[in-house]
């Protein structure tokens, strides 16, 4: 019979087997809490303003992976979570397009309410975040910024409602639509448009101001906000803003990256796929990142917040494909990047122009950088071929990333069919090696289409699809 010290040192050792090798490793600070969002971690597509990717709620435990899906007939990349516990997606129908809000219930993610808003430009449906009443801060199809609420009605149901609605026609020109937004620290809404027009809307008061960047910079992502600032990554350059007295927007600062010849295959833009991400090891906002869109190899940058200085570029995402349409995950001293180069996406912006090559096999990426701890520049840890089918999410609490794969039917090759593969994957971020893998399913509506996945609060994830919103839980 084997003694009980035997038997302790035998489970000591198996969780020492099954326990990353980061797990002493500290991903912190995040970036503050912005006073006028919802919960960190669950306020915005990328877990908070900054856009850090990352998030203080733990994920699924070690129990058997386990997946529902919830069918919406729509694409719903934006899944974020209030203080209430209330999942609200904002989704895009497959047929006419057209946003649509779902407010989930929190124990199955059945939609028990919806509304749909006024059809807009393909990516004006995409972001939005919750403010500090779990409201959905969002712009329509008609320029109006509208904070959307929730609430039980009188049969004992639920109904989404339109709380305010300021319209900014006079703002944002006809014919462009504003593509990302976020508040301030002051209480002000900041909102970039296709175009370049940058903004400030104060829903208080009805005051809106505005600033153009230089003419030809688009804007095709979203924004971040940190109490130093809002980043804007244009298709030029990266930009720091502030707001003078009166809210307009000025530039603090600019510089201009390597945006290639061409848009690449897996990208919705000419020039970088980042919303610009802040991070850092001191106060959460130390750094803002980008990754450019250089020929052939791609690289990831990083400057001072408060000065826009130069800390490196670090070419990334060697070992696959060389380009990313995805928002760099970034905590502490560390970013991590996914590429997306070769990524099938079903349809693209009007504007999106050709790419070169005019399509590509789709082979995976996924590097780690980590800016020096005197901030002398910055060095590649690992890089491998993990194909990212979602924009990873890094769990400070339980030190993992999380993803779903997409991989091929062919083993060994790198061609994407209709009938691929599509698992749920945790990563050590200390190695970049996969720990763990769940089956999900395969084919059109599993495909999570680089969106990302929120982890809310009961260790679930809620990973939004081409068809509706995954709900992954341990048993």
């Amino acid at each position: 019979m084997r003694t009980r010290a035997a038997v302790l040192s035998t489970a000591a050792l198996l969780l020492t087997a099954l326990t990353p090798a980061h797990a002493a490793d500290s991903y912190s600070p995040l970036p503050p809490a912005n006073p006028f969002a919802g919960p960190v971690g669950t306020a915005t597509m990328h877990g908070d303003t900054g856009s850090s990717d990352a998030t203080p709620l733990p994920g699924p435990g070690a129990g058997s992976i386990r997946s529902n899906r919830t069918a919406l007939q729509s694409a719903c990349p934006t899944v974020l979570v209030g203080a209430d516990g209330y999942p609200v997606a904002l989704c895009t129908e497959i047929f006419g397009l057209a946003p649509t809000v779902h407010l989930l219930d929190p124990a199955t993610s059945e939609s028990v309410a919806e509304l749909t808003l006024a059809k807009g430009s393909l990516l004006g449906g995409v972001y939005a975040y919750l403010d500090n009443r779990d409201q959905l801060v969002a712009v329509d199809g008609n320029r109006d910024l509208l904070r959307i609420g929730h609430r039980r009605t009188a049969s004992g149901g639920w109904e989404l409602y339109v709380d305010s609605r300021l319209s900014l026609a006079g703002a944002v020109p006809e014919g462009d639509a504003v593509t990302g937004l976020s508040p301030d620290w002051q209480g002000r809404v900041w909102f970039a448009t296709g175009a370049g027009v940058v903004g400030t809307a104060d829903d208080r008061n009805g005051v809106v101001r505005t600033f153009a960047l230089p003419a030809g910079e688009r804007v095709s992502n979203s924004i971040s906000t940190a109490p130093d600032g809002t980043a804007v990554a244009t298709t030029h350059a990266t930009y720091l803003l502030t707001a003078a007295a009166d809210g307009t927007p000025q530039v603090s600062w600019r510089q201009a990256y390597d945006r290639g010849p061409a848009r690449k295959p897996g990208q919705l833009s000419w020039g970088t796929g980042s919303t610009p991400t802040f991070f850092g090891p001191t106060n959460g906002t130390d750094y803002v990142t980008v990754v450019d869109n250089a020929a052939p190899t791609v690289n990831l940058l990083v400057y001072r917040t408060d000065t826009g200085q130069h800390v490196c570029s670090v070419p990334v995402l060697k070992a696959g494909g060389s380009g990313s349409e995805n928002s760099p995950v970034a905590v502490g001293n560390s970013i991590f990047v996914a590429s997306t180069y070769g990524y099938p996406y079903p349809k693209l912006p009007d504007d999106a122009g050709p790419s070169v090559p005019a399509s590509d096999n789709y082979r995976g990426g996924l590097s780690r950088v980590d800016v020096r701890a005197d901030g002398s520049g910055c060095d590649l840890k690992w890089d491998n071929k993990t194909r990212s089918a979602a924009v990873p999410r890094l769990s400070t609490a339980d030190g993992l990333l999380r993803t779903v794969l997409r991989n091929p039917v062919i083993p060994g090759t790198s061609s994407t069919s209709v009938l691929d593969p599509y698992s749920y994957a945790e990563i050590d971020p200390a190695t970049g090696r996969t720990v763990r893998t769940a089956y999900l399913g395969a084919g059109f509506i599993f495909d999570t289409l680089q969106m990302v996945g929120s982890i809310a609060p009961g260790r679930v994830v809620l990973q939004g699809t081409t068809t509706g919103v995954l709900r992954i839980t341990a048993e």
